[in-house]
């Protein structure tokens, strides 16, 4: 059974569409990458998971329990973790007071789990007692992706967790995300850098339109000539 499953996501915004049928699934040991056009809702189906959008039509399950629609709220209680691209961070609270925001659901586990995300990202154990706000732009994503941690997730979402970063920072990024997937977590990443992130991913998705396009292993895609022309840069 896969961890997290969609199937046919009509919805979008102000009675739009902007999701016209997408399908997809994410497996319990799986990094799993969404890539397209800009407007081809890659976004939009990242929050339509999240509760953030709601669906029209389709159906979204969670270790085969429906959670179509459900709340935020319920979905972070039920496992499910989400860093959107922007505003991922309280900027006037210091680092340890934001993942502190984020392990607020298990009090209890709260220092273990924050060890375990210093251990991830050391910059943010030295960095503990300084604002959000003061970090690059790449020390407030750890900020954010170390928060979504602390709710202890089976399933982490992010939104292009490596926009706007430099290729250093971005490949720092991407290891993570394979450190995180080698703990047993289910990713589920949307990446306009399509080619760095098929490298590390283990199957992709390709949208259009708010459509499937493509659907295969990340090899796969990789190797695929229209795909490489159109999303991967040649």
């Amino acid at each position: 059974m896969a961890l997290l499953e969609a199937q046919g996501m009509i919805g979008g915004y102000g009675g739009m569409d902007i999701l016209n049928g997408v399908d997809l699934t994410v497996g319990a040991h799986e990094i799993v990458v969404i890539i397209g056009a800009n407007g081809a809702g890659k976004s939009t189906a990242m929050k339509a998971l999240f509760g953030l959008v709601a669906l029209r039509e389709g159906r979204v399950s969670l270790d085969g329990k429906d959670i179509t629609n459900a709340a935020p709220n319920a979905l972070v209680a039920a496992g499910m973790g989400f860093v959107p691209q922007e505003r991922n961070v309280f900027r006037t609270l210091t680092v340890r007071e934001n993942l502190e925001m984020g392990g607020f659901l298990k009090p209890a586990a709260q220092a273990r789990v924050m060890e375990q995300v210093f251990d991830l990202f050391p910059v943010l154990k030295e960095k503990a007692n300084q604002p959000a706000g003061e970090l690059s732009g790449g020390q407030r994503q750890m900020v954010a992706v170390g928060r979504a941690l602390m709710t202890e997730p089976r399933l982490l979402m992010l939104d292009e967790p490596t926009a706007g970063l430099s290729p250093l920072m971005m490949e720092q990024i991407f290891d993570r995300i394979l450190a995180i997937n080698r703990e047993g977590i289910g990713i589920l990443l949307v990446e306009q850098n399509a080619r760095q992130a098929l490298a590390i991913a283990h199957r992709g998705y390709v949208l259009a339109t708010g459509r499937n396009r493509f659907t295969g292993t990340a090899e796969a895609l990789l190797g695929n000539p229209e795909i490489g022309q159109s999303f991967l840069g040649g």
